[in-house]
């Protein structure tokens, strides 16, 4: 494949859903008897989050779903009629892209040990990718070389920082490893990444293996998250001489 074909114009909250009214309206959580502190926070979050409420206007599962539309609006990832890999994909929003932006013809398979609804136009299996045979089975379902890997895997978070960034890492490299062995040339991979300091031996394997690598935090990721995305494209081998 050597390009993208014209498809269907991209719309996605590029900058933010639309505010038509011109006013921002906050809604309060009315009582908070039997939550915690905490959880009063999160929904009184989720409650003003414009991207929730665009993510159930659209039919998204999750919000996000405007975090990969906002990644592929810039970098170009998902190639019509091409062969996607979601790692991470629960509960499936970005498989819902994928398979959006894909078309028809597609094959996108998306892997979770957390059970999915079906979505059409995708291959969803229930599994852990950190079992051994995971990674060979979703060659198989793929059935050729992928245009590209998306990793949204995150380890569940344990409250401490330098913890969590190092899981996470772990992960994105396992991520890597698998998107070096299943790319074609040119292909592309963008995984979930935590600042943290342990990140320059993954990022200089990267830069190995594609032409350009970059960080990229989305207007969808929330400005109080420590998460971001590296975006690898153009791959060019394992060790950078295919």
């Amino acid at each position: 494949m050597t390009g993208r074909k014209k498809g269907p114009t991209r719309t996605g909250p590029g900058t933010g859903p639309a505010n038509t009214s011109g006013r921002k309206l906050h809604i309060h959580v009315k009582t908070s008897r039997g939550r915690t502190v905490g959880q009063v926070a999160w929904l009184q979050r989720q409650l003003n989050d414009p991207y929730v409420k665009e993510a159930k206007t659209r039919g998204y599962r999750s919000r996000a779903a405007f975090k990969l539309t906002e990644i592929d609006d810039k970098h170009r990832l998902i190639k019509r009629g091409g062969r996607i890999v979601d790692l991470g994909a629960a509960p499936g929003g970005w498989t819902q892209v994928a398979v959006e932006r894909a078309g028809a013809g597609a094959q996108i398979v998306g892997i979770d040990i957390t059970p999915m609804e079906p979505i059409s136009g995708a291959l969803l299996m229930e599994m852990d990718f950190l079992e051994p045979d995971a990674p060979d089975r979703l060659k198989a379902e793929l059935g050729g070389e992928a245009d590209a890997v998306l990793s949204d895997m995150a380890a569940p978070a344990t409250g401490h920082r330098d913890t969590d960034h190092i899981k996470i890492m772990a992960l994105c490299e396992l991520a890597l490893d698998f998107a070096q062995d299943v790319l074609r040339l040119g292909g592309s991979f963008v995984c979930k990444v935590q600042r943290g300091g342990t990140e320059g031996e993954l990022l200089k394997m990267m830069k190995t293996s594609f032409k350009d690598v970059k960080h990229v935090k989305p207007p969808a990721s929330r400005a109080d998250s420590a998460e971001m995305y590296v975006v690898a494209t153009g791959f060019r081998g394992r060790d950078g001489k295919r």
